[in-house]
């Protein structure tokens, strides 16, 4: 494996930045100085004053592999991931077959041994029947338990209360939910079938899965976590009246009960649905522009504890379709980092708050071992970013395997310009370097 010396890096890391040099060797970030020279052979990379920080921890991708690879793969979501500063994900159960037992979670981590590009772990799934199955999650090799509270596919639906209720007293890890309420939703799709048939305009997707839908399941998710003494992580918060369930005064390594953000959420607006129609139709809706700035004031308040992308791609033709057959969700991982960059531009968030929020607080949420700080003894997961290096999202530089984004067309200030995973280039200014030297997450549980 190539050793590397960076030179002259702005770190960012824990709330400061300063400026040193980090060497680095096999998969580890061996010292941290000011002035490192040394005798043995490496590499030299000048960061001439660029910001260098900690890989992202992503708590919520969704690869589609198996079954759904027409849409994605392993192979290619964690590529892309990594173009996108991304060097660790976790990854959901919904795919086909669904990884709602242990052998088909197994499986799940055969496949990115062989093929991802990032760090990997995946959730297993919880279903009203898989209990037992649930109880036996090994804590210290698996990220977590996901649960879909509102409308999922085939049995994913967790909508029995006792079992909820059993779920959360013996869940050996940290449950993560999607919180919307399922019967809430079908009321209020009856009422726009009704008028407008299977091509309702997408401008009332906010209003079906609407903010009612959110809080009622979120608030009970919240609920009955403070009854059973559960460990409950919320998923992708869209709602300004949900960012009141949290506490911000509890250091985040005391809460039992988290939640957190997408970038879609922070950036979009139901103002954008006349442009971008079913391209940002995703579950839970995007709302309100005052949703969208509150998300972010409670975010930047510690009501809101992690960042993540919620990637979840689906082909053109698939999203092109009529409402009622549009598939929710789209493709995020690389462009999360540069439009929170933009944030940054705009002074909206400080970069610190970026890296603790995407890196250092997934890493601390799920005891992830080792990984989101820049820390000697450390696994060397290292993005390097220019700041001022300005690029416009075109057909010609997307990556997904599905072609598009819902970015296209917008420019942004900061580029990658090198990810580094477990100490190798990985990634260098859209140029890949084709080494699997990915690890499976582990967790000191």
């Amino acid at each position: 494996m190539m050793a590397y010396l960076i030179k002259n890096a702005q770190i960012v890391n824990e709330q400061s930045i300063y400026t040193a040099d980090i060497y680095i060797e096999n998969d580890t970030i061996q010292r941290i100085d000011k002035n490192i020279h040394l005798e043995k052979n490496h590499q030299l990379i000048d960061a001439n004053g660029q910001y260098l920080i900690p890989g992202a921890i992503d708590d919520q991708v969704h690869f589609r592999e198996p079954g759904l690879t027409h849409k994605e793969t392993i192979k290619t979501g964690s590529l892309v991931a990594v173009a996108g500063k991304i060097t660790s994900f976790m990854e959901m159960p919904n795919t086909n077959p669904q990884t709602v037992t242990h052998q088909r979670l197994e499986e799940k981590f055969a496949m990115a041994a062989k093929s991802s590009y990032a760090n990997y772990s995946f959730k297993f799934g919880g279903t009203n029947d898989n209990l037992e199955d649930i109880k036996k999650i090994n804590p210290k090799t698996t990220a977590g338990l996901k649960l879909f509270l509102g409308s999922s596919t085939g049995n994913m639906l967790v909508d029995d209360w006792k079992v909820l209720e059993e779920i959360f007293k013996h869940s050996p890890v940290i449950i993560s939910t999607h919180c919307e309420d399922e019967d809430t939703i079908k009321k209020n799709m009856e009422i726009y079938k009704v008028r407008y048939g299977d091509d309702i305009p997408v401008k009332y997707h906010p209003k079906i899965r609407s903010e009612e839908a959110c809080y009622l399941s979120s608030s009970r998710a919240v609920e009955l976590a403070k009854k059973t003494d559960a460990r409950l992580h919320v998923f992708h918060l869209s709602t300004a009246k949900e960012t009141h369930l949290f506490d911000s005064d509890i250091p985040l390594e005391k809460k039992k009960i988290t939640s957190e953000v997408c970038i879609h959420h922070l950036w979009f607006s139901d103002e954008d649905y006349a442009e971008k129609g079913t391209h940002i139709k995703w579950n839970p809706a995007i709302k309100t522009a005052q949703d969208r700035d509150q998300l972010l004031k409670a975010l930047l308040d510690n009501k809101i504890d992690v960042l993540a992308t919620d990637h979840a791609p689906h082909t053109l033709e698939e999203k092109n379709q009529v409402y009622t057959k549009a598939p929710s969700g789209g493709p995020l991982v690389q462009h999360a980092i540069p439009a929170l960059l933009e944030f940054f531009h705009q002074g909206k968030i400080r970069l610190e708050d970026i890296v603790q929020k995407f890196c250092h607080n997934p890493a601390l949420l799920f005891d992830v071992h080792k990984r989101g700080f820049i820390k000697e003894g450390y696994k060397a997961d290292l993005v390097l970013l220019n700041t001022k290096k300005p690029w416009t999202i075109t057909k010609d530089n997307i990556l997904y395997k599905c072609g598009w984004s819902p970015f296209e067309g917008t420019t942004f200030q900061s580029q990658i310009e090198k990810t580094f995973v477990n100490g190798q280039l990985i990634y260098d200014n859209f140029k890949f370097n084709d080494i699997k030297n990915a690890q499976r997450l582990e967790f000191d549980r």
